[in-house]
């Protein structure tokens, strides 16, 4: 499980494009495991759609108008659900 104190967090605005794909594989990622893990359907549908708002987004350009918005909320968004999916990974660990 990545450390979420090391994600990328966004400066002056929008994310890199290395922000963009780091942050993105941690989320594709969780995804992926959290489905073989059978976690709650909530979850795994807020793991991806954040998934899926990443992957929209990596091909605008860094200081496209869009981009520029959305990145604090959905580092935020990622960063939060990236937590929750580490909590119920961690309580379930012993029965997956």
């Amino acid at each position: 499980m990545p450390d979420l104190g090391e994600l990328p967090m966004p400066s002056e605005g929008a994310l890199s494009p290395m922000q963009l794909r780091h942050v993105g594989r941690e989320v594709k990622t969780a995804v992926e495991l959290a489905i073989v893990a059978l976690c709650p359907q909530e979850l795994l549908e807020r793991l991806a759609a954040t998934a899926g708002l990443l992957e929209a987004v990596a091909g605008l350009p860094v200081d496209s108008p869009p981009l520029v918005a959305l990145s604090p909320k959905l580092m935020a968004r990622a960063t939060a659900t990236l937590e929750e999916w580490a909590k119920w990974q961690e309580k379930h660990s012993g029965s997956a």
